[in-house]
């Protein structure tokens, strides 16, 4: 499967809704507003500042990856915003023009509901896909806030899959058979696990190529973690030789505390390389976005989660195509070398 440039072309309007004069429109002298930078010293002022250069952002272009990245977002401990990153990501990216697909794995649909899809016991879903073989085309649904962005919908009927799947022929290699026959040009596909190491987290880790590890920083970040790096291990031996951990996300960060910034030193001293430079803070916004069948990009595209992950999806692009991530100039520095393999020091 490879990306298409031709039919996956950026929006033309990221945000749905109206929009005020152009700055480049011919107004009259006498009814023009004044320029937002007078309000900055009003609270309304700041935050109007902020949402235009998030929709901005939003719009700039960024390179698209050779062929489809499929992404893998797991973490076996729950709570740590496996759900939350894994929305906001695919549709940080989808704003920037690209085509991009949720497959929720999650039993609960937390995806599904966070991206406005219908997901009750009778909407095809995931779980046609992985125990009758249904194909990944007939169950994917476009997301009406965003363009560009899809999702595969999972259902209560997924609860009972990790037992259905035990007496399948090649059980473990269903879900990457449905992503190799869908047809349609792709750019990212980020799959959505549940909070457990069992054949649903092994059918993602063997449809993808990439894992992204989202972790909270507080105090039992690291726990656990282990043994999810050695069932990679397991995987990419038996299964997937391509399977690599490429991206770490720190989530829920707290710059007040103390205790954030040493969990975030700990995790970058383990990890080096794969932990992205942007953290997501904590944010009553991105909390309360899924609530109305909404990301945070949409729910409120000035707010600082919004912001943070737009930058987050920028890094994933840039490191991806090659580039050296840099917050001032994106798009300049000199290419990246091949992404080292993940230190060892979680046990």
């Amino acid at each position: 499967m490879r990306s298409d440039a031709n039919l996956a072309g950026p929006m033309a309007d990221p945000v749905p809704g109206p929009r005020s004069e152009s700055p480049g429109a011919d107004v009259s002298r006498e009814t023009s507003a004044p320029p937002l930078v007078d309000n900055e010293d009003t609270p309304i002022g700041r935050a109007a500042q902020i949402a235009v250069e998030a929709l901005g952002r939003a719009g700039e272009g960024l390179p698209r990856p050779p062929k489809t990245r499929i992404m893998v977002v797991a973490n076996q401990k729950g709570g740590v915003g496996k759900t939350t990153s894994t929305v906001n990501l695919a549709a940080s990216l989808a704003l920037h023009g690209a085509r991009v697909l949720v497959v929720d794995l999650d039993p609960q649909g937390n995806a599904s509901t966070a991206l406005g899809i219908d997901h009750h016991a009778d909407v095809p879903s995931i779980y046609d896909v992985l125990v009758d073989s249904r194909p990944l085309m007939e169950v994917v649904q476009p997301v009406v806030d965003v363009e560009g962005l899809f999702c595969a919908p999972a259902t209560i009927d997924l609860a009972g899959a990790e037992i259905e799947l035990v007496s399948l022929v090649a059980r473990e290699s269903r879900l990457q058979r449905a992503i190799q026959a869908y047809e349609q040009p792709l750019d990212y596909i980020l799959i959505d696990c549940p909070p457990s190491l069992g054949l649903l987290t092994v059918n993602a880790l063997v449809a993808g190529a990439e894992v992204l590890i989202p972790i909270q920083c507080e105090y039992y970040a690291l726990e656990g973690l282990g043994q999810l790096l050695r069932n990679v291990d397991l995987v990419r031996a038996h299964l997937n030789p391509t399977l690599h951990v490429s991206t770490i996300l720190l989530t829920m960060y707290d710059g007040r505390t103390r205790l954030a910034s040493q969990v975030a030193e700990e995790v970058r001293t383990h990890f080096g390389k794969e932990v992205l430079r942007t953290s997501i803070p904590r944010s009553v916004r991105i909390s309360e976005a899924p609530s109305y069948g909404q990301t945070v990009l949409t729910y409120d595209p000035g707010s600082s989660g919004s912001l943070s992950y737009l930058e987050a999806a920028r890094e994933i692009a840039l490191r991806g195509a090659g580039f050296q991530y840099d917050p001032q100039h994106p798009h300049q520095g000199a290419g990246m070398n091949n992404t080292q393999s993940m230190a060892e020091g979680i046990q």
